[in-house]
């Protein structure tokens, strides 16, 4: 039965539609009753700080309560919402979560999410667009067709009367909710997900509390950068044309017929090449490298080292970019409020998360922008954690290398350690005046910390890159361009590499040859999030056509469980601290997350001990996944956004 609230008294078509007659006491004791129960909202928009609610829905299968929120208030709903007992089914709960945050002060507990569980059950499949909309949803596993044109009709409503079809849209959307609840819990549970699936509705509520709180952002330190910026692009600019004035094979590209204004650093020519065509700078570039077969910079990298004008146009596309993404158009996205309020997809192909609008997620690491993101609010500061060295501490749980994991326990500098059993007699021999790697502790033992000696450090870096680069199927041939070192030492590098580590070299082996035979991959333990692999087939290893595509799934599945189970862990922190603001009432907010690294603003007499409560809970998250408590967090208090 749906019962309509609301102020206007009329005859309804539809016979499932009734007046209510239950007192708000009598609505809330019902709901207070119920195990499960759904919640979807109509507003007039999509900003939640603007645009009103003007329809809550409410209930389960056998009743539906439908408020006209322009006549009532769903305040008297607050206990149900913030219930940690009682189940609340939603469809993309942050939307929702938002605008009865903003517009109630109600903060919705204890979630399930239909368009979360949905990704989480085919994670990596190519899927059409729309496929996680309640619509496909509806139809796939209710064979439900819903009319979604009705739900634009709730944009212009203002005071007119709700219809019969948009009471019975709303009540709709409720009822299937729960339906569809039921069916995906099987299929969860069929594919051991239960457990990931309910650490994305867990988390989701910090998500949805990040993208509600938003940052305070320093728009007149930004446009100072802005500006900056854009004179540096110009003096790089200027410095990738006096490279094509200077080089015989481009002489073509020259217009000496021309009279430049007196800043320009030559005053006799202009350079023909549009830098921002890409087909006149691949011309122009052939003249230097002819089988170049195009300029975006995944390519350029490979032969960046083949001519200087490579290398100079990458950094000028690079600055071009920062002075485009990061300039004066970025203030778009500074709301009424006066903060930057980002939107979070939850779930990536690893398990990892991106954000848009804006993507704080590429926001360049230099601390010059970071900087201009601040708490916005009086006597409230940073506190920001991160793992040390956290898909190192993957990989060595995953591996269980002895000498991985006796680097970590006793405090060593990992990438150092590598080198040393790599390098063999090159590193002894490596040594400088201010070597500090064989130094002797306070203890008596050889320190083996990090040596910033010149010719160390070289041979660090070159082991790094290898360290780093197991995460994500690193080639020869990208190592060999990352070191500028011939392809053949490159070769001979990695194959001493996995010489020394034979732990390292087989852990990797299973994780490839696991998605090439089974078509799909996991995190680690506890959570066991599922890839799928769209291009698989049966029998792959034989399939000589499948070349190409069982190179990627080998590599995908290398680098989903190291990148993947370090989300977990992320995602984890982030529910243990919500729950610990939530249930302490401490004066936090949570107001970022970047892969490995949590943001949060603290009022400043607070933040001392936050900081040791917050690093403890970072330490927590992790030992579901490495239970030898090696992984630990680095906290830190800032009076700004801070790497």
């Amino acid at each position: 039965m749906i019962h309509f609230l609301s102020n206007e008294f009329r005859a309804f078509e539809s016979d499932n539609i009734a007046h209510n007659k239950m007192s708000l006491r009598e609505i809330l004791d019902y709901c207070l009753a119920q195990p499960v129960l759904a919640v979807d909202t109509e507003t007039e928009g999509l900003d939640f700080l603007t645009k009103r609610v003007v329809m809550f829905q409410i209930g389960d299968q056998d009743n539906q309560f439908v408020i006209d929120t322009r006549h009532y208030g769903i305040d008297f709903l607050k206990e149900v919402l913030e219930s940690p007992k009682i189940v609340k089914v939603f469809h993309n709960v942050k939307f929702d979560y938002k605008f009865i945050k903003h517009w109630y002060n109600i903060t919705c507990e204890n979630v399930y999410d239909t368009m979360l569980s949905e990704q989480v059950i085919h994670c990596g499949k190519d899927v059409v667009p729309g496929f996680y909309s309640l619509e496909q949803v509806s139809l796939r596993y209710l064979n439900i067709q819903l009319d979604k044109s009705i739900r634009n009709l709730f944009i212009d409503i203002g005071s007119k009367p709700f219809t019969d079809k948009q009471i019975l849209y709303g009540a709709g959307d409720v009822s299937n909710l729960l339906r569809i609840r039921d069916k995906q819990r099987q299929e969860s549970h069929k594919l051991g997900l239960g457990i990931v699936t309910k650490l994305e509705n867990d988390v989701s509520l910090a998500f949805a509390d990040i993208e509600y709180n938003g940052m305070g952002f320093n728009a007149v330190g930004w446009l100072d950068i802005a500006q900056n910026s854009t004179q540096d692009t110009d003096v790089i600019k200027k410095a990738l044309e006096n490279i094509v004035y200077n080089e015989p094979r481009l002489q073509k590209y020259i217009n000496r017929d021309v009279q430049l204004d007196l800043f320009q650093i030559n005053n006799d020519f202009e350079i023909t090449i549009n830098w921002s065509s890409p087909l006149q700078v691949k011309e122009a570039f052939q003249k230097l490298i002819p089988d170049l077969q195009d300029v975006n910079s995944k390519n350029l990298y490979t032969v960046k080292n083949q001519h200087e004008i490579i290398s100079k146009y990458i950094e000028y596309k690079e600055g071009e970019k920062k002075a485009n993404a990061y300039g004066t158009k970025f203030l778009k996205y500074v709301k009424s409020d006066l903060r930057v309020h980002t939107s979070f997809q939850q779930i990536l192909n690893t398990g990892r998360v991106s954000s848009k609008e804006p993507n704080m997620q590429q926001i360049p690491a230099d601390n010059k922008y970071r900087n201009c993101f601040v708490s916005g609010i009086p006597n409230y500061v940073f506190v920001s954690s991160d793992y040390s060295s956290q898909e190192l501490n993957i990989i060595a749980h995953g591996s269980q290398d002895p000498v991985w994991i006796q680097a970590l326990k006793e405090g060593k500098d990992l990438h150092s350690v590598c080198a040393e059993l790599v390098y063999g007699k090159k590193w002894e021999d490596a040594q400088e005046d201010d070597c500090a790697y064989y130094a002797i502790g306070v203890d008596g033992t050889m320190k083996k910390e990090k040596c910033d000696c010149k010719a160390h450090k070289k041979l660090r870096n070159g082991v790094k890159s290898i360290n780093f680069g197991l995460a994500y199927g690193m080639s020869a041939f990208k190592l060999s361009d990352t070191l500028l070192i011939p392809i053949e030492e490159a070769e001979q590098m990695i194959i001493t590499y996995f010489s020394v580590f034979p732990s390292i070299k087989h852990f990797l082996e299973i994780l490839g040859n696991f998605g090439v035979t089974n078509g799909y991959i996991r995190t680690f333990n506890p959570y066991r999030r599922i890839r799928w692999f769209s291009n698989w087939v049966p029998n792959m290893k034989s399939n000589k056509d499948k070349f190409k595509e069982m190179g990627q799934i080998e590599r995908a599945s290398k680098n989903t469980p190291i990148q993947g189970s370090g989300a977990d862990m992320c995602k984890y922190a982030l529910t243990l601290v919500r729950d610990y603001i939530r249930i302490h009432k401490v004066p936090v907010k949570i107001v970022m997350a970047v892969h490995d690294q949590i943001d949060t603003i603290v009022h400043v007499d607070y933040a001392e001990e936050w900081k040791v409560t917050f690093d403890d809970l970072m330490f927590q998250s992790t030992m579901p996944t490495i239970p030898s408590g090696l992984l630990k967090a680095d906290t830190n208090i800032s009076t700004v956004w801070e790497k």
